[in-house]
């Protein structure tokens, strides 16, 4: 006998996506979560006395307007506002670049005219393929049956309504878009532009979370990811939820409750039962045994199926895929606490540019090094680093007349090359990280009241993220659409009866979005309706 209908082993954002969905239709669903705390990444917490801020992941735009609409997060307290400015890119030789609208064309034309007359173009080509791969976020793709029968059936005609979507493309988007999934952005970018500064500002969103030179083929890919998103109707924008991203999965929770799903925090898994080829609940690491008709993960698809699913309920060829999911983003989160904001040399003072995603990393080439230098030395030496200052959007953040700021700062090594820890190497790169901020806004060292550090190690024992990766897996080609998490599995089911994946390891990937939660839920609703019927 079942305790639950469905069984969510996490509330990171999905796992409540999920939750809220399958509560919504009627089934009786549990939440479990190792820490003490809902939200997984996506959360705000006090790290310096009277200092809050949104602990890993950091900003909003990729969150889906459907999982916003279906869950009613607005009515459950969340408010999005968007940065005054996008991104602010200053250059060590004093000039900069600063994006938004009414803003990108002026300040591009003193960097480049010929590519303040390119930007559009190459906007719009963007544009035009995410608008196309927006309509299949919210659907499983296409999964590979090797026998005949009703399942495969089924995903001939979701290729088939994939084969319709890619078809309204014209031959030349289809260029573009097998170019952007297969080259490097840096390749691209080349191409297109000639100032260092436009192309880091899209060379940037190609490494963000990829352990790779912007020249690395697939990189492109993950330039187009990061373009999928939009604030409050508005495409192509960043924001911020006021409160942190911990008001998101705050919201989240609401939801999930309000249509009855139970939610149990310091409640980790040590495995998952198994009785003959069906997944039938879990028990705790406190011994606890919890039994549903449908198990349902939020986790890295790696840390499931070699920490908590037993070697043997796995097909062989399976657990030996699975172990080579590759994991790693380069990774190193810092929150820290100012005494006032920041002045760069760029463009000194106050103003709008505050509140944008502040970008050093002034050229593709410097990325580049980074990464090389990286794999060497286990961090790189001019590190990228995008800062944002919430603060200047929220006040709720830290006391009057002081803020706080994130620092997403890359490249290192989710493994030291010389097999140190990172616990021991924590605040040596902590005070690159600022060192290199100050480099580009002198006295910022000086206004670093406290500062809180997550290494790669730290990501992965605080919450699950293997190696430090922010997306639960690669997003590289081999581990995209059909192959995420990998052939034959990409339909959110795991390889055994009852067992689901709703996490960032399945399709459509990394980033705050809700979509893998609401899709799996779908893919739930519709076998457990199959079953009733």
């Amino acid at each position: 006998m079942s305790d639950y209908d469905a069984l969510i082993v996490g509330a990171g954002h999905n796992g409540l996506t999920c939750a809220a969905y399958l509560g919504m239709n009627g089934m009786r669903v549990k939440v479990i979560e190792r820490r003490k705390v809902v939200g997984g990444a996506a959360v705000t917490e006090e790290f310096h006395p009277g200092f809050r801020n949104s602990v890993a992941a950091y900003t909003v735009s990729l969150l889906n307007p459907k999982v916003i609409g279906d869950l009613q997060l607005h009515r459950h307290g969340l408010r999005i506002v968007e940065r005054r400015a996008q991104n602010f890119l200053p250059s060590p030789d004093g000039r900069h670049l600063l994006t938004g609208e009414g803003r990108t064309h002026q300040s591009l034309a003193k960097l480049s005219a010929r590519d303040a007359l390119a930007i559009d173009g190459f906007n719009s080509e963007l544009e035009t393929i995410a608008d196309v791969l927006r309509q299949f976020v919210l659907r499983a793709p296409p999964d590979l049956v090797e026998s005949f029968g009703p399942r495969a059936i089924r995903e001939s005609f979701n290729a088939l309504g994939t084969a319709n979507i890619l078809r309204g493309l014209d031959i030349e988007s289809q260029r573009l878009l097998l170019d952007l999934f297969t080259r490097s952005a840096g390749e691209m970018l080349d191409e297109r532009f000639e100032s260092d500064l436009i192309k880091a500002l899209f060379g940037f969103d190609a490494i963000v979370g990829n352990y790779a030179s912007p020249y690395a083929a697939g990189s492109a890919y993950v330039m187009l990811h990061h373009a999928f998103g939009e604030v409050n109707g508005k495409k192509g924008l960043w924001g911020h939820a006021i409160g942190g991203m911990g008001a998101i999965t705050q919201a989240m929770t609401l939801s999930a409750k309000t249509h009855g799903a139970e939610i149990e925090t310091d409640a980790g898994v040590r495995e998952v039962i198994v009785e003959g080829d069906r997944a039938v609940g879990v028990i705790t690491e406190s011994g606890k045994t919890i039994r549903a008709d449908y198990v349902v993960s939020s986790v890295n698809p790696k840390l499931l199926y070699t920490k908590l699913v037993s070697a043997k309920a796995l097909p062989e060829p399976f657990l030996k895929h699975i172990s080579h999911w590759k994991n790693g983003s380069g990774t190193f989160r810092m929150n820290v606490a100012l005494s006032e904001l920041p002045s760069f040399t760029a463009l000194p003072g106050q103003g709008d540019h505050l509140t944008s995603g502040i970008i050093l990393a002034p050229s593709l080439g410097y990325m580049d090094r980074a990464w090389h230098d990286a794999r060497q030395h286990g961090w790189s030496r001019e590190p990228v680093v995008e800062m944002l200052i919430p603060s200047t959007l929220d006040d709720s953040l830290a006391p009057d007349g002081k803020h706080v700021a994130s620092l997403f700062c890359q490249h290192v090594a989710p493994q030291l090359p010389d097999g140190s820890s990172w616990d021991d190497r924590r605040n040596e790169v902590a005070d690159l990280m600022i060192a290199t901020v100050e480099r580009y806004a002198p006295g910022f060292a000086r206004s670093v009241m406290g500062r809180q550090i997550l290494t790669p190690l730290d990501l992965e024992r605080d919450f699950g993220l293997l190696g430090g990766d922010i997306f639960h897996g690669a997003l590289s080609l081999n581990q995209l659409f059909s192959a995420r998490p990998m052939l034959g599995y990409a339909g959110y089911r795991g390889p055994l009866k009852g067992l689901y994946h709703c996490g960032s390891g399945a399709h459509p990937g990394g980033g705050v979005t809700g979509a893998p939660g609401h899709n799996a839920a779908k893919v739930i609703l519709g076998d457990h309706r199959g079953l009733l019927a």
